[in-house]
């Protein structure tokens, strides 16, 4: 399958229900057209996402990431992951028990983090769906490359903070959003994988919403701590 295979609506449809899908909000605006997708940018939690209609089927999902290859042994891929392998490593205490979140078929970061000295789990819905590890709780959970792909981003943030022990790490690595303007011309929104595009402002929101430290590294890093006294 190629990209000219895949048939995209003309329009959305009026009755089409068209809420962010991270904070639910219905105050939303169109914020970009392009040849292939619209996009909509939410009021509330700055959220940019591509709205239902406009999405690929998850089979033609896992056609596109089967394209990839990013192969473990490579030094220049490994080199990508330490921007976020760095600065989590120096958060974690030795021996901690970890999730490698949307791994992929090569999961490289997790093999890092082992040879750190740290244990890991993987977890993929198309390349290793282990879906009992989502049972467990983590002192860290990575997930580089993936958060803007999420169908159902506000459910699966629920979830990876409820898997998170209290004072564990949330380690994203993902390009953020600038403005309009760049946006148009944003290398980011070619990848029809691609759905979701998040800002400053809203890890910002997130971090709100789960009571969560905050920090960004660089431009496309952002690590969240969970509170250490978990409320009653």
């Amino acid at each position: 399958m190629t990209f000219s295979d895949i048939v995209f609506p003309d329009k959305i449809r009026p009755d089409d229900p068209c809420r962010c899908p991270l904070c639910r909000s219905d105050e939303v605006d169109a914020y970009h057209r392009d040849d292939s997708r619209a996009y909509m940018a939410c009021r509330t939690c700055g959220l940019v996402f591509v709205p239902e209609a406009f999405r690929l089927t998850p089979e033609e999902e896992k056609a596109v990431y089967d394209l990839h290859q990013n192969d473990p042994g490579d030094p220049g891929y490994q080199n990508f992951l330490s921007r976020l392998s760095v600065p989590l490593l120096k958060k974690l205490s030795p021996g901690s028990q970890g999730l490698d979140f949307g791994c992929g078929p090569g999961p490289a970061l997790a093999d890092m983090m082992e040879a750190a000295g740290h244990s890991m789990n993987l977890f993929d819905p198309f390349y290793a769906n282990t879906p009992e590890v989502l049972q467990h709780r983590y002192d860290f959970i990575c997930a580089t490359e993936v958060v803007e792909h999420l169908r159902a981003p506000k459910r699966e943030f629920e979830s990876l903070f409820k898997m998170l022990k209290p004072g564990g790490w949330l380690g994203i690595m993902t390009k953020q959003v600038i403005n309009r303007e760049a946006f148009g011309r944003w290398h980011y929104i070619r990848d029809l994988t691609h759905i979701c595009f998040y800002s400053r402002f809203t890890f910002s929101c997130l971090a709100r919403r789960f009571n969560a430290g905050l920090y960004f590294i660089g431009d496309d890093v952002i690590l969240l701590q969970k509170q250490k006294k978990e409320c009653q």
